[in-house]
């Protein structure tokens, strides 16, 4: 079994943008591409991911830094450390089932997809440690039950799958990404409640006139209301905001900018790679199972480009900092996952069809509710690290995150779980 964790470890250590090339390379093969346009489709999908993952960097690089700055520049003290998606991600792969997660899950998805209960084909691989860390909090819940744990990865993952079904959709009618899904544990976790809420707020009178989104804003604003400018003017507020001198608040600035500008480029590189693949999926589903509707399942990096993510994004990161103070109950220090906070919104965003206002009101009832949910399920959390001989930071005992910590779907499960434990 640790020769099994340590293959697979080697493998995911290869990261995404080399594993999802050879995957969807495989793909065009067995769905009777030719040799090199297959392998034209996979290396230009690694360049695209190469160039979203150098985008996704320079967010979280600049973003994560300044929201810790805003954190202690507040003071604010709380016992629980979020400690981010990284350290879960680290610690769910070092976990007891980590080995027979990557196959099992392979497993389900082509038994879905024979059976016709997911359109998605899931080829974010590495994103399956999602599966892996319901799996370990419920290992530990069940004081080392690999089938329960086993049970609660697959019925996790099965979610995922069906709300990628779901929200494939609008990604291709709100993200222009046509033939593509999101099944990311963190993202569909918010769509569970986010995108009822946004559809509740419009329909309530005075809140459904609210509205604000990159066209409307330009409009009004001319040049500076281009998303371009966007992501400059709410870099500096950050900047602001996090106490930095001015020369470090302007580097913030030019940075939220460059994402805003760049990363929609880099996706129209990726689907340029995707497409041939997505049509040879689609003739070659038809042809032998009489169907054409198949969805490719990334990472959700693939969302976050539109202007109106990363600006809901940046709004939402001092009103989680302002929400961890005030909320009676809550123990988590957000920290390590106030960068990732694009992703969990991009769902909701797109609900809302880019209305930046219905989207930061949704975000923030939503992470309320995954500061509450981070606070109970932290003992367990903490139990994994301990396992994985994580190093907890000094001044607490206890860790837990947003990202995972607070994901709604494995909060379900880990709560159904306990009935039996």
């Amino acid at each position: 079994m640790d020769g099994l964790v340590q293959g697979f470890q080697t493998f995911l250590d290869l990261g995404p943008t080399v594993i999802l090339p050879v995957a969807i390379f495989l793909l065009g093969l067995l769905f009777g591409q030719k040799i090199g346009k297959a392998f034209r489709s996979a290396v230009t999908i690694g360049v695209a991911f190469v160039g979203i993952f150098l985008v996704v960097d320079l967010l979280v690089n600049n973003l994560g830094p300044a929201a810790q700055a805003m954190v202690k520049r507040i003071g604010v003290e709380l016992h629980v450390i979020d400690v981010g998606w990284p350290a879960a991600a680290s610690i769910s792969w070092a976990s007891p089932v980590a080995a027979l997660i990557i196959p099992l899950a392979l497993l389900v998805n082509i038994l879905m997809l024979l059976t016709k209960t997911t359109k998605t084909m899931n080829v974010d691989i590495w994103n399956f440690w999602h599966y892996a860390f319901i799996g370990a909090i419920v290992y530990f819940l069940s004081d080392g039950s690999l089938v329960q744990a086993l049970i609660a990865a697959v019925l996790f993952q099965i979610v995922c799958l069906k709300i990628a079904d779901w929200t494939a959709p609008m990604l291709e009618k709100y993200f222009d990404l046509p033939g593509i899904s999101v099944a990311t544990g963190s993202t569909i976790s918010y769509a569970v409640l986010g995108i009822p809420m946004v559809k509740l707020l419009q329909k309530i009178p005075g809140i459904n006139k609210l509205h604000a989104d990159p066209k409307t804003i330009q409009r009004h604003f001319g040049i500076f209301g281009e998303s371009l400018f966007i992501g400059l003017f709410l870099g500096l507020a950050l900047g602001v905001l996090a106490g930095y001198d001015i020369g470090d608040t302007l580097n913030i600035g030019i940075s939220m900018a460059a994402v805003m500008l760049l990363m929609p480029r880099m996706v129209k590189i990726l689907m340029e790679g995707l497409m041939p693949i997505s049509q040879s999926a689609r003739e070659f589903l038809h042809k032998r199972f009489g169907t054409k509707d198949i969805y490719i399942g990334l990472d959700a990096a693939v969302a976050i480009g539109h202007p109106s993510v990363i600006a809901t994004a940046l709004i939402l990161v001092p009103i989680t900092v302002v929400l961890a103070i005030i909320l009676p109950g809550n123990n988590v220090l957000p920290f390590g996952d106030l960068a990732t906070i694009p992703f969990i919104v991009a769902f909701i965003v797109g609900a809302a069809r880019g209305n930046i206002v219905h989207s930061v009101i949704v975000g923030t009832v939503m992470i309320a509710l995954s500061l509450y949910m981070a606070t109970d399920i932290a003992p367990l959390h903490t139990d994994m690290a301990n396992n994985a001989q994580f190093n907890i930071p000094e001044g607490t005992n206890l860790i837990s995150s947003i990202d995972q910590g607070g994901n709604l779907v494995n909060y379900v499960i880990y709560k159904l779980f306990s009935l039996f434990n």
